[in-house]
């Protein structure tokens, strides 16, 4: 062991074992100041390529050496080398896969992490290539030695000198403790830069969530969040896929280039796509060229035409479903690392959050908008006589009660026929309470009183723009009936151009709206009401047959006033109550002659007329007797006719009862009424309505 004694005067001194003794003492104490200078340097801290400037004369003055080499190996596997001699610097970029193989000296120190000492290069037969470059600088003699930590592998650190190196050096060992120094540096510089990246990433991360917080504009939100991507993983390109409600489709938005703008949506089938897999296995995915060729051309052929060569594709998860996909590509192969992943991950559940938000966000609108147009539909629409029940108990109404009771806890499509104000609108509402849907809307639209051109968008609503004035989305009446019911009035006066559209509604329960591109799915029970013969109709080309007959599910025939005359009484004294309540009048008699009076009267308008009549009598009431201006019922008809027409029409009538009454009421058949008349059972049943034929005028 060496030891150092120190003259009176301050100076060190070797003791008496020798001239040799004091050489190595000398080395021995300059080794250690450099090494703790190489130490100050590195506590210091700075940048690499600086810090190698400073260290490098140290290392040659500890080595005695003429080059220095320190070869860093990035985590991309980027190999950069820097040659350091005298006063001179060289730096360049070396092949990836010399870190990869032992065919150089560097390679072989990494793979192998062992310090490799080559005393003589001309007696060196390895590395061939590698040692001619060192015979050209003049180097006889080279040593590499591992530049590592306990966390990480970060290249090499050698030397080259102009004359041989023995075996036995203790050159070696120094050149190891100065690798060992600045692999700390190198270490300290990492995690630095980590730190520095991570916390970019949290900043970023933080700024994406604020803007995806701050507005609802999910195509803005696209082109701010894609920016503040591209400042972390420096993308070349970009795709946004999204899962369709109940489709096997995905929405596209693509990116092409950080600089140009993002695309148009566009849709992709599911099957075959490259985000599938991760939407499957809900775990993020990495794809090489070779990776990307197992997926569908039509998925990928834009990628190909960027030459996308690298992709990085995280799926978008919320409450534990898969909404769509985020992929980021790259021109260069492996562009992307596990932690350009988990941070990937981090905006996959931001954006999959965001978009959950703005779905409940635009659901809530629009019930919110379902629920104010129903709100003020049914305050323009209310009226007090809505909640009244059926006025009668004749046996035709009887039995159109019993069939309405037993359609109503069904969701069956009714088709209401009868005349004009029989109250086909109040057997549709009285099917709708009884039904399972009493808590929901009762819709009513009433096709003859709406414009042709405004009737589509009246059923099924139009978008803002869709035509001239539509300065706003409307909601149709399909949609304020969702899960309710909608009474279609006057059926038999829609459009034939309209008619296959409503067709779907009934087949499918899903519509457009005027327009629109998206398809609007509704649970809607659809009651029909017509004073036409639709089967008529439908013979005449005025009507098309599949709507009939899907309308016709369950036909109810509301009798006209005159088929059911025992009721008359009960309904006059109803409204005379109704109309004397609304009017602040007391009517407690009605007279006989004037109850026998109206039965006697055909009434062609039924129930609504009946109902005129008995406010015009109460208004006409003085006191507390009823005075209803008879006179009216013995009046002609307002629409008269010729007495050549009037004729013929009475000869029509009486034979029509005549062939009714020989066939006992039987309108079909072989032996039924219109086979003897010559006509179809409904053109029959259409005159017999024309005509006012009643049951009791053939059966009696």
């Amino acid at each position: 062991m060496l030891e150092v004694v120190r003259e009176p005067d301050g100076e060190r001194r070797p003791d008496e074992s020798g001239s040799t003794e004091r050489k190595l003492i000398k080395i021995e104490r300059s080794s250690a100041e450099i090494l703790l200078a190489i130490t100050d340097l590195i506590v210091a801290g700075g940048g690499l390529p600086e810090l190698f400037d400073e260290i490098t004369p140290l290392i040659r003055q500890l080595t005695d050496c003429r080059l220095v080499e320190f070869s860093l190996c990035s985590a991309s596997h980027s190999c950069v080398a820097s040659y350091f001699w005298g006063t001179e610097r060289e730096t360049r970029i070396w092949n990836p896969s010399s870190f990869e193989t032992e065919n150089t000296p560097d390679g072989w120190v990494w793979k192998r992490q062992e310090s490799l000492q080559i005393s003589d290069l001309a007696h060196e037969t390895r590395f061939a290539d590698s040692l001619q470059e060192l015979h050209e600088r003049g180097l006889r003699s080279y040593m590499a030695v591992p530049m590592s930590s306990t966390r990480r592998r970060y290249g090499t650190l050698g030397i080259g000198r102009n004359e041989e190196e023995p075996a036995d050096s203790e050159t070696l060992l120094l050149l190891e403790r100065a690798a060992r120094l600045v692999a700390l540096a190198v270490e300290n510089h990492d995690i630095h830069d980590e730190w520095q990246q991570q916390k970019n990433r949290l900043q970023n991360l933080l700024e994406i969530g604020r803007e995806l917080n701050s507005t609802l504009d999910f195509d803005r939100l696209l082109t701010i969040v894609f920016e503040k991507i591209l400042e972390i993983t420096h993308y070349d390109y970009a795709r946004l896929a999204l899962l369709e409600n109940g489709s096997q489709t995905l929405r596209i938005r693509s990116f092409e280039s950080p600089q140009t703008a993002p695309s148009s949506w566009t849709r992709l089938p599911l099957t075959g796509a490259i985000c599938t897999c991760v939407m499957e296995s809900r775990s993020i995915a990495f794809f090489d060229s070779p990776g990307m060729c197992g997926f569908s051309n039509s998925s990928i052929e834009d990628m190909k035409k960027a030459g996308i060569r690298s992709l990085c594709c995280v799926p978008l998860i919320m409450a534990n479903r898969a909404q769509g996909a985020l992929l980021l590509g790259a021109k260069r192969e492996k562009a992307f690392s596990g932690e350009d992943g988990n941070y990937l991950q981090q905006v996959a559940m931001q954006i999959a959050l965001a978009i959950h938000n703005a779905n409940i966000f635009r659901e809530v609108a629009q019930e919110k908008d379902r629920l104010t147009q129903e709100k003020r539909y049914l305050e323009n629409e209310a009226h007090p006589e809505r909640a009244e029940k059926i006025v009668g108990n004749s046996a035709a109404l009887k039995q159109v009660l019993e069939k309405t009771a037993i359609v109503a806890i069904t969701d069956a499509t009714v088709l209401i026929g009868g005349e004009t104000g029989t109250g086909k609108e109040r057997v549709a509402r009285m099917i709708h309470a009884m039904s399972p849907r009493r808590d929901r809307s009762f819709i009513k639209l009433n096709c003859a009183a709406i414009p042709t051109g405004l009737l589509e968008s009246e059923l099924f609503g139009h978008e803002k723009g869709a035509f001239t004035g539509a300065v706003s989305q409307k909601v149709g009446r399909l949609e304020l009936a969702d899960r309710g019911t909608l009474l279609l009035d006057e059926i038999g006066e829609i459009p034939l151009e309209l008619q296959p559209k409503l067709l779907r509604v009934l087949q499918d329960q899903e519509f457009e709206r005027l327009g629109g591109t998206k398809t609007i799915k509704v649970d809607v029970r659809v009651l029909a009401a017509s004073n036409r013969d639709l089967a008529k109709a439908v013979e005449e080309g005025e009507f098309r047959a599949d709507l009939f007959y899907r309308l016709n599910v369950f036909p109810l025939h509301v009798p006209p006033l005159r088929e059911r005359r025992e009721d008359i009484p009960l309904l006059i004294r109803h409204f005379v109550n109704k109309c004397a309540t609304r009017l602040n009048k007391r009517i407690t008699l009605i007279p006989d002659e004037a109850v026998e009076a109206m039965m006697r009267w055909p009434w062609p308008g039924n129930i609504r007329e009946l109902e005129n009549f008995i406010e015009r009598s109460v208004i006409l009431s003085d006191g507390e007797r009823l005075r209803p201006p008879l006179g009216e019922l013995n009046e002609e008809k307002p629409r008269k006719t010729s007495n050549a027409e009037s004729t013929l029409l009475e000869r029509e009538r009486a034979h029509i009862i005549e062939v009714l009454k020989q066939t006992r009421g039987v309108l079909s058949g072989a032996k039924g009424a219109s086979q003897r008349l010559g006509l179809k059972r409904t053109t029959l049943q259409h005159k017999m309505q024309k005509l006012g034929i009643t049951r009791s005028e053939y059966l009696s």
